[in-house]
């Protein structure tokens, strides 16, 4: 008995050590809009695919920092023998559109499609995107509709560096707004499409910008929004985020409005003086709240 507990301990204890050493396990990533699920069978498991689209993209939320693998199969008709070949395009926090090419994928052997009249499903692909810390929203389309592929998409997290941060200042004029959530109140900062957000700082800094929606009581479920960061009218990023109605946080004015649960992205300033603005792109949302943050050590580039 005693030697079958030392023997559990160890194992145990091994795998420990090995998650401290590879990092958290991958997740399986859904997207959050386009879903045309493809069930492939892989050595006896089945798998859920996504079918990618010229047209409409397919849309990955995830927050960062880690490593975002995508898995790709194309698709052999009945009948269909020679090799294919195909581009994944794909668009992060709405920059400039990167490709992921494909060629000569063969029929694969250890994969079949649960509907067998779709066909054989493509030899596996891979492909990895690292995204650093926030929020982030991912884009995937394919360049042409030659021939018909689908993904899978798993997302392994990293360790986030431990540091003290500091409450940071929008530049005037910013309606405070106080957030009350488990005792502590909170500022945030309400802006809008016409009144937008603008950071003054010096770089090089990080900025983790916080964004919560204004809800309604009646509001329920998934709540999707846009938010961009310009500089100079120049677009540096645009995000697509979603959120719930917060369980714990509270106005401390205002009985008719609920704060949705917060939402992180960060503005990796260089060095120099910049003017950020952020602004919501949704007509819909008259409101977004944002409080920002930056690295206590950093907080000496307040711009003045």
């Amino acid at each position: 008995m005693k030697k079958t507990l030392l023997i559990l301990l160890s194992f145990i204890l091994l795998h420990a050590v090995l998650l401290a050493q590879t990092g958290s396990e991958s997740k399986l990533v859904k997207p959050s809009n386009y879903q045309k699920k493809i069930a492939t069978i892989v050595s006896g498991k089945t798998r859920s695919y996504y079918a990618l689209s010229t047209v409409e993209p397919s849309v990955i939320n995830i927050q960062g920092p880690g490593k975002l693998k995508v898995i790709t199969r194309g698709q052999f008709r009945t009948g269909e023998t020679d090799r294919i070949k195909y581009d994944v395009l794909y668009i992060i926090d709405g920059e400039e559109i990167l490709s992921e090419s494909v060629s000569g994928a063969g029929r694969s052997s250890k994969a079949t499609y649960s509907d067998e009249t779709l066909g054989i499903p493509g030899e596996y692909q891979a492909f990895e995107i690292e995204l650093l810390r926030g929020n982030h929203t991912i884009e995937f389309k394919l360049k042409e509709n030659t021939y018909n592929a689908a993904a899978r998409y798993l997302f392994t997290p990293a360790k986030i560096k431990k540091q003290e941060w500091k409450s940071f200042s929008p530049m005037l004029p910013s309606q405070p707004v106080e957030l009350i959530s488990r005792e502590t109140t909170t500022v945030y900062y309400r802006f809008s499409i016409e009144k937008p957000l603008y950071v003054e700082i010096i770089g090089p800094t990080e900025l983790r910008v916080f964004t919560r929606t204004e809800n309604h009581y009646q509001m329920k479920g998934r709540i999707n929004y846009r938010v961009q960061v310009r500089e100079n009218d120049n677009t540096i990023n645009t995000y697509q985020l979603n959120s719930r109605v917060s369980e714990v946080a509270v106005y401390s004015d205002d009985k008719n409005l609920v704060p949705g649960k917060a939402r992180e992205i960060v503005i990796y300033a260089p060095k120099g003086k910049h003017i950020y603005e952020i602004i919501p792109l949704d007509k819909d949302k008259s409101t977004l709240l944002g409080r920002i943050m930056i690295p206590l050590k950093d907080i000496s580039l307040e711009a003045n």
